[in-house]
């Protein structure tokens, strides 16, 4: 039977997963050749545990996004992360945000008065998505109703179906002026930190929203607050946050027109569910040696 070791701790659904797929956990040894690994925020003790097993043949990561793993991906061994698992429900998260901000629910959810009659309509609108996965995917699928005119930006203009158009990271600025809505979904990278800061917010049309779904440092966070608070954009909703989570008090908290979740468009119900699935099709995979999905390419870095 195909043995793997999962750490730092063996969750029983995952063990589970890996008898369904014809393998089993067992304590990591000198005999032990693949290895699920489980806690995001441990990248030290990753590689502590690779430094001290040379015999690891492939790691299986926990998150779509390794950007904490960037120092260790280089070495020498295959790693799967979670890429393309968690697609569903977080652009099902980030088609919420959107038209919850194009019908200033933030607004509305504050009010004690009649108010103003409002909304943005998303059908026929121009959306820019930022990032080319697994989510965009599923953005594109979810807008196709919408009859949303779709520009997707990321690394490789490789196009996607359902996208209206498909380009690079350098045409980012041009393609900026034109979106009503912007939604990031894109892998945490050298290149996308900060690639959300004042001078591409002074791009944006002044009516347009961005929606925040990849990782919370793609934005410069106090950039954004004076974003929203001079009105350079109409509004913002972000799931995910630099710093994270998101101190009480801070200024982001009270800025104008954002909805704020907390990195919940994917709970750990719908994690463990999903992730069991990777889980199956990888020790699968690594019992016949192909067949691997989620493969993280260290030169792109995700």
């Amino acid at each position: 039977m195909l043995q793997v070791a999962m750490e730092p701790k063996a969750f029983p659904e995952y063990v589970q997963a890996v008898s369904e797929a014809g393998g089993e956990v067992v304590p990591l040894s000198p005999s032990v050749k693949g290895l699920i690994w489980l806690d995001y925020s441990q990248p030290e003790a990753l590689s502590q545990t690779l430094d001290a097993n040379p015999q690891i043949e492939w790691v299986q990561l926990p998150f779509a996004g390794v950007d904490a793993f960037a120092e260790i991906i280089n070495r020498p061994i295959r790693f799967t992360s979670a890429k393309g698992a968690y697609r569903e429900p977080v652009a099902e998260h980030a088609l919420a945000l959107s038209l919850a901000l194009m019908r200033i629910i933030p607004e509305r959810v504050r009010a004690t008065s009649w108010g103003r009659q409002f909304a943005e309509s998303l059908y026929d609108s121009n959306v820019l998505i930022f990032g080319g996965g697994g989510i965009t995917e599923e953005l594109l699928k979810l807008l196709a109703p919408f009859r949303a005119k779709v520009t997707v930006v990321r690394n490789r203009a490789i196009p996607l179906s359902g996208a209206t158009k498909t380009v690079g990271f350098d045409q980012l600025d041009e393609e900026l002026p034109h979106a009503d809505l912007v939604i990031l979904a894109s892998a945490l990278t050298s290149q996308t930190h900060h690639a959300f800061n004042a001078a591409r917010f002074a791009l944006m049309k002044p009516s347009a929203y961005l929606v925040n779904v990849a990782r919370g440092p793609v934005i410069h966070t106090q950039d954004l607050i004076a974003a929203l608070n001079n009105e350079v954009i109409a509004g913002a909703s972000v799931d995910v946050t630099d710093p994270e989570p998101l101190p009480e008090g801070h200024a982001l908290w009270s800025a104008k027109n954002v909805i704020i979740t907390p990195h919940s468009a994917d709970t750990r119900k719908q994690v463990v569910r999903l992730f069991s699935v990777r889980i199956r099709e990888n020790v699968i995979a690594f019992g016949k040696g192909s067949g691997w999905v989620g493969e993280v390419d260290p030169k792109f870095g995700y």
